[in-house]
C-alpha cells in the first residue's frame, strides 16, 4: 500500500468516529489530512453517508482544492482545509463537526473558558470563536487560520457555525474535536450549577506542558543487541534473604 493509500483508508476510517463520539447528524462534518512532505489532501466526498464510505471514494487534491483524483465531488469546506494546509505547515489534519455542545457557544459567539484541568492539557487556554463566514470559498479558511494564530488551541468555534480542529494528523485533529465537545459540554453544565471560574494562568500553563511533553508512554529506545558480558551472563549471587546481592 502506497502512503496516498494509506492515507484515504486512515480519513475514511477517522469518519467513524466522529459517529462514534456524537459528533455529526446525518453528514454534517468531514476530515481531512495532508500527505506529508507533498502539496496533496486526502478528504471525503460531499453529501455521502460515513457508513458507506470507503477508501477509494476518498478525493485527491492539492492545496488550492484543486480535485487531482476521484470520481465524486468534494467536501463543501475543501477551500477551507486547503487554505489551512497552505498557511499552517505545521498542520497535517483539519476536522470540521456542528457537534451540539461546541456549537452552542459559537452560535452565542462566547468562547469556552478554561475552567478545568482537561482544557489546560489539550487547548492550553480558551477555545476561542472565530469570525462569522459563509460556506463556498476559502473565507472559513481565513478565519480559522486568524483565530488560532498565537493561540495554543486546536479547536476554534466558527461563530453560529461550529467546530473545526487542527492536529499533527488528521487522528490529532478528530481527537481535538472530540476533546472540544466534551469540555464544552462539561463547562456548560458546570454553568448551570453556579459561576464558573477560569484556572490561574500559571496552572493552565503547568497542566499544557506536562500533558504535551511527559504525559504517555515514551518511545522504547531501540539499543542494539550485543552478546552479554561475562559479568552480565554470570548467574547473580543470591543474598540471606533470597534476594540478588
Amino acid at each position: 500500500m502506497t502512503p496516498l493509500e494509506q492515507l484515504k483508508a486512515e480519513v475514511c476510517a477517522l469518519h467513524a468516529e466522529l459517529l462514534r463520539w456524537g459528533l455529526v447528524a446525518w453528514t454534517s462534518g468531514n476530515v481531512s489530512g495532508r500527505l506529508p512532505g507533498t502539496e496533496l489532501m486526502v478528504i471525503k466526498p460531499s453529501g455521502l453517508s460515513y457508513d458507506e464510505l470507503t477508501p477509494e471514494q476518498m478525493i485527491v487534491c492539492d492545496l488550492d482544492g484543486k480535485v487531482l483524483e476521484g470520481e465524486l465531488s468534494p467536501s463543501s469546506d475543501t477551500a477551507a482545509h486547503a487554505y489551512v494546509y497552505r498557511n499552517r505547515p505545521d498542520v497535517g489534519g483539519v476536522v470540521h463537526t456542528h457537534s451540539p455542545y461546541a456549537t452552542a457557544w459559537s452560535a452565542v459567539g462566547e468562547p469556552i473558558p478554561c475552567a478545568i484541568t482537561a482544557m489546560g492539557d489539550e487547548f492550553g487556554g480558551d477555545i476561542p470563536v472565530g469570525p462569522f463566514a459563509l460556506i463556498g470559498d476559502d473565507s472559513i479558511g481565513q478565519g480559522i487560520v486568524a483565530t488560532l494564530d498565537g493561540h495554543r488551541s486546536p479547536a476554534v468555534l466558527m461563530r453560529q457555525h461550529g467546530v473545526f480542529t487542527i492536529g499533527k494528523n488528521a487522528k490529532a485533529a478528530v481527537k481535538a474535536a472530540v476533546m472540544c465537545e466534551d469540555v464544552a459540554r462539561t463547562v456548560h453544565l458546570a454553568r448551570q450549577l453556579g459561576p464558573v471560574s477560569r484556572l490561574p494562568q500559571q496552572d493552565i500553563d503547568r497542566l499544557y506542558d506536562r500533558y504535551q511533553n511527559v504525559y504517555g508512554q515514551a518511545p522504547a529506545a531501540s539499543q542494539p543487541e550485543t552478546a552479554p558480558s561475562a559479568a552480565s551472563a554470570a548467574p547473580a549471587t543470591v543474598g540471606s534473604e533470597g534476594d540478588p546481592a
